[in-house]
């Protein structure tokens, strides 16, 4: 069978953490960063559709902070308001050209910052605290 390669637009790839690929294991440890950074997290799926029926991963606490995303060549952490987000360590690598979103491509073999990732987390958090405050 021949697979069809697109040349549009990326478009998520079925749920991976139930496959065991190495995307579900970044997915998994990206969610694991998450809930480290900040216990008060809450996750949900969202935008369920017939190409991907689990939905998107989304992280909030006082509004979105961001997603994952898994693709074919990448997963792809997106913080909702990462243009307003100090990024020191450099961490944003996608998405960059936007007025609100900033994203993080992830891919195989990639070695994770763990402990910039987690300031980034907090950050967003503390940038949401901030905003509804106002």
């Amino acid at each position: 069978m021949k697979k069809s390669q697109s040349k549009g637009a990326e478009t998520p790839s079925e749920p991976t953490e139930d496959r065991g690929d190495w995307r579900g294991a970044m997915l998994s440890r990206l969610r694991a960063l998450i809930m480290e950074a900040d216990p008060e997290m809450t996750e949900e799926r969202k935008w369920k559709k017939p190409s991907n029926p689990a939905g998107v991963p989304t992280w909030s606490h006082n509004g979105l902070v961001c997603t994952g995303e898994t693709y074919k060549n990448a997963v792809k952490m997106t913080f909702a308001k990462g243009a307003s987000l100090a990024d020191p360590s450099g961490l944003f690598n996608s998405s960059l050209e936007g007025n609100a979103r900033r994203a993080i491509d992830f891919h195989e073999g990639d070695k994770l910052d763990e402990e910039a990732l987690r300031a980034l987390i907090r950050a967003a958090v503390a940038l949401n605290m901030s905003s509804s405050r106002g």
